[in-house]
This record gives C-alpha cells, structure tokens and sequence, in this order.
C-alpha cells in the first residue's frame, strides 16, 4: 500500500487483515527519494519478493499533484513488472478509516459523521463526508470554508473533521458537536478499502489508470525574467 498525496510518504504491507511492516516519513517533498527504498525495506522485511503480492494499492487522490504521481507512477511500475493487479483507494477514505485506527485517534468517543478534509489553496479544502462507518456519503468537492461550513451536520450531531485542511477550519467554527484531528493520510489506514477492492477483484487498469486530481494541476509563471 502506497500513500504519497501530501507531503507526507508512507508504505504499508499487510498479510490478511494484519500490517506487517509499514514506514512512515513525514519530511516534506521527499516522496520522490523515499519511496522505492521504503517499498525495498518493507518487503525485506516481510521476507518477500513483489512477485508474491496478491495486489499494490495506491492512494488515487484528491491531493498534492506531484504527490499522486510519484505514488501512481511507483504503484504501476511494480504491477508492470511483477504482473500484478492494481487498486486505487480515494485518499478522502483513507483519513476516514484513519480516524478509527489504534494510535491515531486524537479524539475521544464516537461520531455521526466524519468530515475528511485535504488542504488546498487559501481557505479552500478538498472534502467528501463520511458516515461513522466509514461509508461516503456523497462526492468529493472542493469546498471554500466560512464559519456557517457543514451547520447541517453539526446540527445533527458530533462530526469529526480530519485531514491536513481541518487546522483552517478549526480557526472558524465554534460549534460544540466538532471535533477535530490534523493529519497526513497514511498508507496503513487504506487496509480496510483495499482489502474490500480485492475480495470483489475491483481493479484499476494498470494501463491508463490516472490519479483524481478534482482540479487540473496550474503550472507557475515566474514573474523574473529567465534570461
């Protein structure tokens, strides 16, 4: 399992529903000089080859542009080579499984809902809802955060808002159903998803698999002149 759409990189290997081996480096833009050896480490570990996998997950976005691609690219270059089936889990799920996960939860007690949330530009997050089950409820938008943001959920009830966008929401809302835990998504928490994928043999197409950026990657323009 492969997670590189913030800055944080992370690689899990799980036997069953079990993670066997898992590193985690939280250094920003690093991604790129981590991963392959993370990927070597893990496996050494476990004592196996690629070759013995049954499947490569990857976080398929939304997120950091040049992050899913580091992890895409990575992720379809082992089922290339080892002939392997690939499986995409939206990164929005990951930190909804995340927020149930033994040592990660900064919160107490349980939720109505669970609001994921990616930071983006200024205010705006990319967000989708969860229920206290994990289960999506509704689609992945990018959202502009004011202080009336998710009143009808907090409304109804305690709602968890997790994710590397919930520190500008924090900022704002008062309300006393939130609560709210910061975080990278990471790869241990795509278990549950991934393992779901490969039970029903939900695979992407090694090929032409792209990740979801929700919103067309913009390159900079340089206001110096180059020459």
């Amino acid at each position: 399992m492969i997670e590189t759409s913030t800055e944080c990189c992370s690689v899990a290997l799980s036997e069953g529903a079990q993670i066997v081996a898992q590193r985690i480096d939280e250094t920003p833009r690093r991604q790129s000089a981590m991963l392959a050896p993370y990927i070597v480490e893990v496996l050494e570990e476990a004592g196996l080859k690629a070759r013995d996998l049954d499947a490569v997950a990857v976080s398929e976005g939304p997120g950091s542009y040049t992050g899913l691609r580091v992890g895409v690219s990575t992720a379809k270059g082992i089922c290339f080579g080892a002939g392997l089936p690939l499986i995409g889990v939206d990164t929005l799920q990951i930190l909804a499984c995340q927020a149930e996960m033994p040592g990660q939860a900064r919160h107490d007690g349980r939720f109505d809902r669970i609001i994921s949330m990616l930071d983006a530009r200024r205010m705006e997050v990319y967000a989708a809802s969860f229920d206290a089950e994990g289960n999506k409820c509704g689609d992945t938008a990018a959202v502009i955060l004011d202080a009336a943001s998710y009143s009808q959920e907090l409304s109804a009830g305690r709602v968890l808002f997790i994710g590397t966008g919930v520190e500008k929401f924090q900022n704002i809302c008062t309300h006393p159903n939130a609560a709210f835990q910061p975080c990278f998504p990471l790869a241990p928490a795509m278990l549950r998803p991934a393992l779901t994928a490969l039970h029903k043999k939900e695979f992407k197409d090694v090929a032409y698999f792209e990740p979801f950026y929700l919103k067309e990657f913009v390159a900079g323009v340089t206001k110096h002149a180059v020459l």
